[in-house]
């Protein structure tokens, strides 16, 4: 291997980051890169309503009773809407180059990893694509996941802890795996109680 050959698949020199890409102003950025390693990351665990705020301030849409763990990551938090009572566990990050909409009693869980960005590796300069992630309401992501750009958690899906998602997950389904595969459908608590 030589360190003088040119470029054929990817051409890291010639990558930048889209103009507008981060939705927000570097300073901005910056800023909230500071607010999140330390007041973010130092407080209490039991201070959520404070956590909820730093959100908040920073532009994430954030519904009530919303549990996000100190040691929980989110990129841009104005690309982030969470869903009322939802939870975002111990260093799960939420990579917001994209936007990420998490609903209503959904968990994340701790160490799972929400992508909502790749790059165009067919384009020899490696552009960043962003693309949405959503987790319906009552879906449940275990610990240590990586969900793909683009993908959709159905509504009362369960993804198995150490799944790849790599395609969208219909509601009510429980995979696992990877990558993930279809193992089986979810009870709701009202065919429980019948059953």
């Amino acid at each position: 291997m030589t360190f003088d050959e040119r470029p054929r698949f990817q051409d890291l020199s010639r990558s930048k980051v889209p103009p507008g890409f981060r939705g927000r102003s570097g300073v901005t950025v910056l800023l909230w890169q500071t607010v999140q390693q330390t007041l973010f990351a130092w407080s209490p665990q039991p201070a959520y309503g404070w956590r909820r705020w730093l959100l908040r301030l920073f532009g994430a849409e954030v519904g009530k009773g919303v549990l996000v763990r100190p040691t929980a990551r989110v990129t841009y938090p104005w690309k982030v809407k969470l869903g009322d009572h939802c939870w975002i566990g111990d260093n799960a990050e939420l990579y917001s180059l994209g936007a990420i909409t998490i609903g209503n009693n959904a968990v994340v869980s701790q160490r799972s990893y929400v992508c909502a960005a790749t790059h165009d590796y067919k384009n020899i300069t490696f552009p960043l694509v962003a693309k949405p992630v959503v987790i319906e309401r009552e879906a449940w992501i275990a610990a240590d996941c990586f969900v793909a750009p683009g993908v959709t958690i159905g509504a009362g899906a369960v993804v198995g802890a150490r799944s790849t998602i790599l395609q969208s997950v219909a509601p009510a389904t429980i995979v696992a795996g990877h990558p993930a595969v279809c193992r089986g459908s979810r009870s709701t608590s009202a065919e429980l109680k019948s059953s």
